[in-house]
C-alpha cells in the first residue's frame, strides 16, 4: 500500500497519523526506491480509536516482540506503547501496513529512543504537497541508524543534502547518543 492509498483509508480518522520510514525519506528528498511495506505511526493513546475506526474494514493486530494478537472486542488496546500494529484485510490475506506506535505524554509525541525528545506532532512532522504528514527525515535517520542496515545507506545519502544546518546538528547529537560509533557521524 502506498501513502496515498492509506490516506484514503484514513479519511475521517480524527486523530494524528504520519508516515515514517522509507516513504518519509522519499517524500522529503524525492529519492525513489523500492519499498517493502508502508510504515505509518499513531500515538499509542489513540489505539482504541484506531481499532474502532478500522472495525469491519481491516483486521488490526498487535505485534509485541514477534507475538501477535488481534485487537478488537477481546483486546481493545496495547499493553506496550512502543509495540507495533499490523493491518490486513482478513485472516488469510497479507499484511499491508506496519504501524510502529509512538508513545505519548499527555498527547505529545515522544521519541522512543531519546526520552527527553518530547514535542507536538506538528513539530516533528511536516505536511507534504499530497496532504499527508511525514516524520522529519532526520528523526527517521536516527531511528534507522540503530539498525545499521545496508539498505538505509542510500536513504542517508539522499537525505543529508536536504537537511538544514539545525536539522543536521540535531541528527549529529542523536547519533552521538544512540550510536556513538556509527560511521554516519563522519558525514553529518
Amino acid at each position: 500500500m502506498e501513502p496515498s492509498e492509506f490516506a484514503r483509508e484514513m479519511t475521517g480518522f480524527d486523530r494524528p497519523w504520519w508516515v515514517v520510514g522509507g516513504w518519509a525519506i522519499e517524500a522529503a528528498t524525492g529519492y525513489r526506491r523500492e519499498h517493502e511495506d508502508l510504515d505509518v505511526s499513531i500515538l499509542a493513546s489513540d489505539v482504541p480509536a484506531f481499532v474502532d475506526f478500522m472495525r469491519g474494514r481491516w483486521h488490526v493486530w498487535n505485534n509485541v516482540g514477534g507475538v501477535l494478537h488481534p485487537l478488537g472486542d477481546r483486546w481493545l488496546t496495547v499493553d506496550e506503547p512502543t509495540s507495533q500494529l499490523w493491518l490486513r484485510e482478513h485472516a488469510s490475506s497479507p499484511w499491508v501496513v506496519d504501524i510502529p506506535l509512538t508513545p505519548d505524554a499527555d498527547g505529545l509525541w515522544t521519541n522512543k529512543f531519546l526520552p527527553d525528545h518530547v514535542a507536538s506532532v506538528e513539530d516533528v512532522t511536516w505536511l507534504g504537497d499530497d496532504g499527508i504528514r511525514y516524520l522529519h527525515p532526520e528523526i527517521v535517520l536516527a531511528y534507522k541508524a540503530r539498525l545499521r542496515r545496508p539498505k538505509d545507506e542510500p536513504d542517508f545519502s539522499a537525505t543529508i543534502p536536504v537537511l538544514t544546518r539545525d536539522r543536521r546538528a540535531w541528527l549529529r547529537e542523536a547519533l552521538r547518543t544512540l550510536v556513538p560509533d556509527h560511521h554516519w557521524l563522519e558525514r553529518v
